[in-house]
């Protein structure tokens, strides 16, 4: 299992950014996915996730009408459409499947400062 994140950066408040998550070495399309978050000081916290069947999962209300997860299965790739960003969406960005496998990836960056 190979889990790939990528697209964090530096941005500043009420900007966007899109996250992309490539993964390999399993069924893809029959698994859920979900992007977490880690914010200096704290545990990671699930997000977002999205069903094999395209069901949308909401853990945080926080990213509500903000945040919009998406998947191509041809591409194995899950994305996080990250709008009207606020300082405290500052954290390191992972994704995993449902169920989570062991080995993360290695998360991206996403800073949100003026």
């Amino acid at each position: 299992v190979q889990i790939v994140e990528s697209g964090g950066g530096l941005v500043q408040p009420g900007g966007s950014l899109r996250l992309s998550c490539r993964a390999s070495g399993f069924a893809f399309s029959s698994y859920g996915m979900t992007w977490s978050r880690q914010a200096p000081g704290k545990e990671r916290e699930l997000v977002i996730g999205i069903t094999s069947t395209g069901y949308i999962i909401n853990y945080d209300d926080s990213v509500k009408g903000r945040f919009t997860i998406s998947r191509t299965n041809i591409g194995k790739t899950v994305y996080l459409q990250m709008d009207s960003l606020k300082p405290e969406d500052t954290a390191v960005y992972y994704c995993n499947a449902i169920p989570p496998f062991d080995n993360w990836g290695q998360g991206t960056q996403v800073t949100v400062s003026s």
